[in-house]
């Protein structure tokens, strides 16, 4: 079997089973299905394998918890009125850059994909940031695991 018809084998498969499992049992620990996705899709932006599995992992929360904390910020800065959030974001996104002369964090897509998972969430669901952080980052984790698990048995597909 090919690569391709592998890859939309499993993609297709787990995806029921990410999805399922996000809107079931992981509902009530505020998993979110689309950050886990959005994981996945950092997985494969990453090379795959090990490397992007480690790669999504570490850049995704970092820029969660960068993201997170520009929210804050943006609370703290209520006297630039309009301004707060884009000075807050932007001052995000520079930390986001510098961070990444840090091979570990070297990845800045995937950085910036983990600050929006993370202030979309905040946005949408109305939440307090210290409530957003701990459910995204266990969405990264998980989309990231069904990444490297697509990949792994595509492999083994094609190879039969």
């Amino acid at each position: 079997m090919s690569i391709l018809i592998a890859l939309t084998v499993c993609i297709g498969l787990l995806s029921v089973v990410a999805t399922w499992l996000f809107l079931g049992p992981l509902a009530a620990l505020n998993f979110q299905i689309w950050q886990a996705f959005l994981a996945w899709a950092s997985f494969y932006h990453c090379g795959g394998k090990a490397d992007g599995l480690k790669k999504t992992v570490i850049c995704m929360s970092f820029g969660a918890v960068v993201g997170m904390l520009s929210v804050m910020l943006a609370g703290q800065l209520g006297a630039l009125g309009a301004l707060a959030a884009p000075v807050a974001v932007g001052i995000g996104a520079a930390v986001i850059v510098q961070a990444s002369q840090l091979s570990v964090l070297s990845t800045i897509p995937s950085s910036v994909y983990g600050f929006g998972a993370v202030a979309g969430f905040i946005l949408l669901k109305g939440l307090a940031p210290m409530d957003a952080i701990l459910p995204t980052i266990g969405s990264i984790v998980l989309g990231a695991i069904f990444g490297w698990l697509s990949e792994a048995l595509a492999g083994k597909l094609a190879k039969v």
